[in-house]
């Protein structure tokens, strides 16, 4: 099990990382017009993940109470943390809070990371099944993530092979983060499905707090069909993984 948790846990950031690296060689005019359809795939796989695989994972192992409250709790939580951030590095009324320092990017990134392997290694102590759905969620997201923070990295005047390198370290956080999981919850049963709770929450709120406020700001109905269509198919693909288990 530990082999399947490195391995995916490696794939969901460094692939991830590449992948964003291969897409910024697209010409700009293919970028606008993919990244829209990769964001609306990343929700679906987010929501998917949470409503189709770590939510009825955590109830089959805690009372129903328990597990909505830890979920209700992670969206809370992650709405006060995000307003501390923005509180902390944005104090005027201009600031936009996608426009950050490079070191910024880079301790968000290494922290991110290291959740997304804390996440990881609890789906898989759950089932193989539901790991590899959540971290295929995780890859999805971590996509056009990684490609708005090597764009922020560039113009902060970080050259691209060391944006590259810099990015990878802050990925690697993942795997100190599913070791230490893997073996805390694999002593601590009892906290697996609060940890896959608060995990889905971070999907839910990832994907209702961020990606479908931009993708909403697309208003033409072509746009709009093709952010249908891909949010369905990353919902159909997660849902597929998890009737595998």
């Amino acid at each position: 099990m530990l082999l399947w948790v490195l391995g995916f846990t490696l794939l969901g950031s460094l692939g991830a990382i590449f992948c964003a690296g291969l897409f910024l060689t697209f010409p700009h005019s293919v970028r606008k017009l993919l990244t829209p359809s990769l964001m609306s795939f990343a929700t679906g796989t987010l929501l998917a993940a949470a409503f189709l695989g770590m939510i009825p994972a955590a109830l089959e192992l805690a009372e129903g109470y328990q597990v909505s409250a830890s979920v209700l709790a992670g969206i809370v939580l992650f709405f006060v943390v995000e307003k501390l951030i923005l509180w902390r590095h944005c104090r005027d009324r201009d600031c936009d809070p996608h426009e950050r320092a490079g070191p910024l990017i880079l301790i968000g990134d290494a922290v991110h990371n290291f959740t997304d392997g804390v996440v990881i290694a609890a789906a898989f102590l759950t089932s193989v099944p539901l790991g590899i759905a959540t971290a295929v969620a995780i890859i999805a997201h971590e996509i056009p993530q990684e490609v708005s923070d090597f764009a922020i990295l560039l113009e902060s005047g970080y050259e691209r092979k060391k944006a590259l390198l810099l990015n990878s370290l802050a990925s690697l956080t993942a795997i100190p983060g599913a070791l230490i999981a893997y073996f805390w919850l694999a002593q601590v049963n009892a906290a697996v499905p609060y940890v896959l709770a608060i995990s889905a929450s971070s999907f839910i709120y990832i994907a209702a707090a961020d990606l479908i406020p931009t993708l909403q700001r697309q208003h033409n109905p072509a746009s709009s069909v093709r952010q249908f269509i891909m949010i369905i198919i990353g919902i159909a693909i997660i849902g597929w993984v998890n009737t595998l288990a």
